[in-house]
């Protein structure tokens, strides 16, 4: 059989881009972190981003309203050689030990020596970027999203706040080859033993910005007054919520206050479930206090960053209910610190259900937020007493009940009435809407019989909480008559914070959208993959036909549906010929016909973050950015031809076809299934003038009929490298090009598939 003319080769490969923009691909830019992470309104400051590959970023882009940014230094590590000619120059400065000159240069090449080693230790932070920020004395207040743009694309987002007080911050810390576990001190349970840094004076109210290194503890001295009460509050998890290569997966901040002579006043290592520490001191007298912080183990490295709040500022520790009406009125009672009132009404006029971030003021300075749920559904009040089925609350479904468990020990008990076959859903929202309650959820009948039981139900949807506290039970009634459900914190623990909104009614099926990742690099006329996540309730099961909304032209996603019963699928996102003059936001939408009616959902974009080496967290952002990179390649775009999904016969093959663009002349291309369920295959592939056919096998041993999704099929080019010198033989590297448009396929018996395409097409050479 003789090979295919190498144009048509070449046609395969067109819409994949040339081999240069494969190292882009691959050397796509990484934020380690941000310091500071953070800045005041009006302010000018230099921004320091540590990551890798960033050496040649040009832009700066950043969420919301009122601030301008821009790349002033792009700094990389020494080079091998750099590195050589400093070590040949300290030694010729050696001979000079009185040259006052020497020694100052020499100390200085020692500097930039320990700086490449230490580099070395931690490279996914090497490269540094510096902005200059100019923040509008009316910029948004609250949380940014900050990303890198370069040649070879757009990093991952880093968390930058907006505030309001006086900004300090310490010089920036210098890398340390120590890991994120360093040595501790002698005695670390008294860390005014340890090596004192350097303290910084600062006046209240303020923002303190700083980086912990290893074995580390930072302090601030300040000024405050009798009867003053101070409150502190860390954002540190709060800023990069994962570590990947750090046990217990974030920097575990501590905090405490101390007077002159040394003495701790407060403490605190977490605020409730929160692992960023937040107090509240009262203070004593007159005089200096220095506030201390630290990593709890000691740990540090440059990518423990840390923002500090600190001074008489407005804080809300509670607030009932913890949601109401959606389109009404709510009068909310406030629990806190330096609040100036302790009722507050929520308008939610005009809004649907979800989420409303509720905050109070105070004079000029605002509180921090905390959730308000909204619903649909018919509202009540918990009503005392209520602590046995004799004293049950009767409630008729479907309904919220707004209520607390009150004191340690608490239990409430709620009343229905019920069918046989009636299916019900009671579900705890608590922790989610940030109540430090821990519930257990019992059902039982009207002799007292155990029906269900549920202490903590795993909620996918919520990307920033690792102990999910909130239980659901769904159940379906064996009988006509009354039932019971039982309310409790599985701790027994209670108070006036120990808020929840009880949901009791028949199954509401709905779903949520997450999709990964938040930062999409896609060349110009190619295709990407991306993931769609499915958040699944009350049992709903259907299929979900995805599609991008009011996308610019020339934008399209390719594969279309998750399938009914599973989570996830994977998609690819295709970029038009010509690429945009900046990043874009995009935005995709799901729909679901649930009970006769079509349900609209948008996908909230994500990062897949992993944590301490192991668990994987889908974690909200507040935008999709997609940026094409490169320029036009093609006359056309690839697309799929033919009927789809794609019918894969048990035991046989079946055949896809592509319509094919022209491109550059390439040498041969391999075709790789990425991430494809086991037993799916490409068994060969062929060519014609026009299009392209990839023939596909499924094992009957490993894959059952009815099994849907969508199949990535990835491209790699061999090319031969000539070296510069011109002495060594060539080599030849296989390299990635992108990724084909995504296919949707469904495996079933071999009789419903129909014929398999015959003549088989020819094996690529």
């Amino acid at each position: 059989m003789s090979p295919f003319p190498r144009y048509l080769i070449a046609a395969l490969l067109a819409a994949l881009a040339a081999a240069p923009v494969v190292q882009a691909q691959q050397n796509q830019p990484h934020a380690g972190f941000a310091y500071p992470a953070g800045g005041r309104q009006g302010d000018t400051i230099r921004v320091t981003i540590g990551g890798q590959f960033l050496e040649r970023s040009t832009k700066a882009y950043i969420s919301g309203r009122g601030i301008q940014a821009k790349v002033v230094e792009c700094v990389k590590p020494l080079t091998p050689k750099q590195v050589n000619d400093l070590r040949e120059r300290l030694e010729k400065l050696r001979k000079k030990p009185k040259d006052p000159e020497a020694v100052k240069e020499l100390m200085a090449i020692r500097e930039k020596l320990n700086e490449f080693q230490n580099s070395r230790t931690n490279p996914v932070l090497a490269d540094k970027v510096i902005l200059q920020f100019t923040i509008a004395s009316d910029a948004d207040l609250g949380q940014r999203e900050l990303r890198l743009a370069a040649p070879n694309g757009l990093s991952n987002p880093l968390i930058f706040h907006i505030g309001q007080l006086t900004e300090f911050r310490k010089p920036e810390a210098k890398p340390s080859s120590e890991p994120p576990g360093g040595k501790r001190p002698q005695n670390p349970k008294d860390p005014r033993r340890d090596t004192p840094e350097p303290e910084m004076n600062v006046t209240l109210p303020a923002v303190v910005n700083g980086q912990i290194m290893p074995g580390g503890v930072d302090r601030y001295r300040f000024q405050a007054r009798r009867g003053q009460r101070l409150v502190v509050v860390v954002s540190a998890r709060e800023l990069r919520p994962y570590l990947a290569d750090a046990v217990p997966g974030w920097f575990q901040a501590a905090v405490a206050i101390r007077d002159s002579e040394g003495r701790e006043l407060a403490y605190s290592d977490h605020y409730r479930f929160h692992p960023d520490p937040v107090l509240y001191c009262k203070i004593p007298k007159n005089g200096q206090y220095v506030l201390e912080i630290r990593d709890t183990l000691y740990r540090g490295r440059e990518d423990f960053v840390y923002r500090v709040a600190l001074g008489e500022l407005p804080y809300v520790t509670g607030i009932f209910p913890l949601g109401g009406p959606a389109g009404k009125q709510t009068t909310v009672e406030l629990r806190g610190v330096n609040l100036r009132t302790n009722e507050l009404t929520v308008d939610a006029t005009g809004r649907a259900a979800g989420i409303l971030p509720i905050r109070e003021h105070n004079n000029t300075l605002i509180s921090n937020d905390l959730p308000f749920a909204l619903d649909t559904l018919p509202e009540c009040a918990e009503q005392e007493p209520n602590d046995d089925p004799a004293h049950a609350q009767t409630i008729t479904l479907p309904v919220i009940v707004n209520g607390r468990i009150d004191r340690p020990g608490d239990c409430d008990v709620f009343r229905f009435e019920g069918r046989a076959g009636q299916k019900i859903i009671a579900e705890i929202d608590a922790r989610k809407l940030d109540s430090p309650l821990d519930s257990v959820l019992k059902l039982t009948d009207a002799g007292g019989r155990q029906l269900a039981l549920n202490d903590d139900y795993d909620d996918k949807g919520v990307g920033l909480m690792t102990h999910h506290a909130d239980s659901l039970i769904a159940v379906t009634l064996p009988a006509d008559g009354t039932y019971y459900l039982h309310l409790a914190d599985v701790q027994q623990k209670g108070g006036e914070d120990y808020a929840y909104r009880l949901r009791v009614s028949e199954p509401r099926p709905d779903f949520a959208l997450l999709v990964t990742p938040s930062s999409v690099n896609v060349r110009a006329g190619a295709s990407v993959p991306i993931t769609v996540h499915a958040v699944r309730r009350d049992g709903f099961a259907g299929e979900i036909a995805i599609a991008l909304k009011d996308a610019p032209k020339g934008f399209s996603l390719g594969g279309g549906r998750v399938p009914a019963g599973q989570d996830q699928t994977r998609f690819t996102l295709m970029a038009p010929q010509t690429p945009p003059d900046k990043p874009l936001d995009l935005r995709i939408e799901g729909r679901a016909m649930i009970q006769g009616r079509e349900i609209v959902r948008q996908a909230t974009p994500a990062e897949d973050m992993m944590q301490a080496f192991i668990y994987h967290h889908l974690v909200p952002m507040q935008s999709l950015s997609v940026a094409v990179i490169g320029r036009e390649r093609l006359r056309a775009p690839w697309k799929l031809l033919g009927e789809m999904p794609v019918k894969l016969p048990l035991g046989g093959t079946a055949s896809v076809r592509f319509s094919m663009p022209r491109g550059p002349v390439l040498d041969k291309v391999q075709l790789t299934l990425h991430d494809a369920p086991a037993g799916i295959s490409v068994q060969n592939m062929s060519l014609t003038q026009d299009s392209a056919t990839v023939l596909l096998r499924a094992d009957a041993e490993k894959l059952k009929p009815g099994l849907k999704g969508n199949l990535i099929i990835e491209a790699s080019v061999e090319r031969t490298v000539n070296p510069k010198n011109g002495k060594s033989p060539a080599q030849k590297r296989l390299v990635p090009l992108g990724s084909l448009p995504a296919i949707p396929f469904e495996v079933v018996a071999k009789h419903q598939a129909g014929r398999e395409s015959a003549p088989r097409p020819p094996v690529l050479q």
